[in-house]
C-alpha cells in the first residue's frame, strides 16, 4: 500500500501487512501519521496486530504481521489488563486470554497481584463497577508457559466447562532438545509430586495420577525439534516431565533436565484451545501465534 497517504484520507478501517522488522511507532510514522496521532490511536485501542489490540508505541512488528487501524473512537477503561495480557474473546459467560510467559495464572503465598487472575478481575471491576463482574478459574498454565487460557465469568459456566473438560482440545507448541526417534507417539504413565513440588514419573497409581500426552514432530534440526503436543489429561508439569522422561526435555526447562535455553524462557506455548460453549454448546476454537522468540529457532529447522 502507498505510504504517501494523508490523515484526512482516513476510512473506518485500514489493513496493512508488515514487510520487515520495525517498531510500531516507526511503522505508523512511515505511513504518514504524526506523533500526536499515533498516541491518539493507541489511546483509543484503534491499532491491532494479528487480531490483538496494541497500546505500546514500541511494540515490535515482524514480517507477515497483519496490522489493522480502526478510526472509530472507542471508550477505553482507565484500568486494563497489565503485564502483557491480551483478551482474545469475551462474552457473558467466558473470557479467553493470551498469557505471556513469566506471569502466574493464579496467586501464591509470595505473589498475589502479578497474576492473570488478579489483573483480569481488576480490569472487569474498573470497566463496569456497577456490574460487579468477576472471573472463575477453570484451568491454568505454568508461569513460564505462554498462550491461551479460558476463564469463566459465572459459577455456572465454570461448572459446565469443568464437567465437560474431556471435550476440551488443548494443544501446545514445544521446542525440545534433540529429535525424538518416533515422529509421532503417545506418552502415558503415572505422575506423582514430591513435598518440594517437583513432579516425577511414578511406577504405579499410589499417590500418583495417570497421564497421557500425544505428540507430533513438525520440524527439527540437529539440536532441537518443534512438536505439537495434545493433552489427553491435564496434570501439573505433564508435558515437561513426559518429554524429560523421553530424553528430550523442553528447551529452557532446567528444572527437568534441559541443558540449553535458546529462547531465554521455557519453550512451551499453548497455541490452540477449543471447547463447547458452556451456555450455547457451540464449539469455540482459538489459536495463538507463538511469540517471536520461537520464530528465531523454528526458522532454523526443516519440516519432517
Amino acid at each position: 500500500m502507498s505510504t504517501n497517504r494523508k490523515e484526512g484520507d482516513e476510512v473506518p478501517v485500514k489493513e496493512f501487512i508488515v514487510k520487515q522488522d520495525n517498531d510500531l511507532f516507526a511503522y505508523l510514522f512511515s505511513l504518514g501519521f504524526k506523533r500526536a496521532r499515533v498516541k491518539q490511536l493507541l489511546k483509543y485501542r484503534a491499532v491491532s496486530v494479528n487480531g490483538k489490540p496494541i497500546e505500546r508505541h514500541d511494540h515490535q512488528l515482524h514480517p507477515g504481521d497483519r496490522l489493522v487501524l480502526s478510526f472509530e473512537k472507542r471508550a477505553v477503561p482507565d484500568s486494563a489488563p497489565k503485564f502483557g495480557i491480551q483478551i482474545v474473546y469475551e462474552d457473558e459467560a467466558v473470557i479467553v486470554i493470551d498469557k505471556p510467559s513469566g506471569l502466574l495464572t493464579i496467586g501464591t503465598e509470595k505473589e498475589r497481584t502479578k497474576t492473570a487472575y488478579f489483573q483480569l478481575n481488576e480490569f472487569l471491576r474498573g470497566r463496569k463497577p456497577e456490574k460487579k463482574e468477576r472471573i472463575f478459574i477453570v484451568h491454568r498454565l505454568d508461569r513460564e508457559t505462554s498462550g491461551l487460557i479460558v476463564f469463566a465469568k459465572t459459577e455456572t459456566a465454570k461448572r459446565r466447562l469443568q464437567e465437560n473438560w474431556n471435550d476440551v482440545d488443548k494443544r501446545y507448541l514445544a521446542v525440545v532438545e534433540g529429535v525424538p526417534k518416533a515422529k509421532e507417539g503417545t506418552i502415558s504413565g503415572y505422575l506423582g509430586e514430591t513435598g518440594t513440588l517437583r513432579v516425577y514419573e511414578a511406577r504405579g497409581p499410589e499417590k500418583a495420577k495417570y497421564s497421557v500426552t500425544k505428540y507430533k514432530v513438525l520440524k527439527s534440526s540437529r539440536e532441537n525439534s518443534l512438536l505439537e503436543v495434545e493433552l489427553g489429561t491435564g496434570r501439573k508439569h505433564q508435558i515437561r516431565v513426559h518429554f524429560s522422561g523421553l530424553g528430550h526435555p523442553v528447551a529452557g526447562d532446567k528444572k527437568y533436565g534441559a541443558v540449553s535455553d535458546p529462547l531465554k524462557r521455557l519453550a512451551l506455548h499453548a497455541h490452540k484451545l477449543s471447547f463447547p460453549h458452556p451456555l450455547t454448546k457451540r464449539l469455540m476454537a482459538f489459536e495463538s501465534k507463538p511469540p517471536h522468540a520461537f520464530d528465531v529457532i523454528i526458522n532454523r529447522m526443516k519440516s519432517t
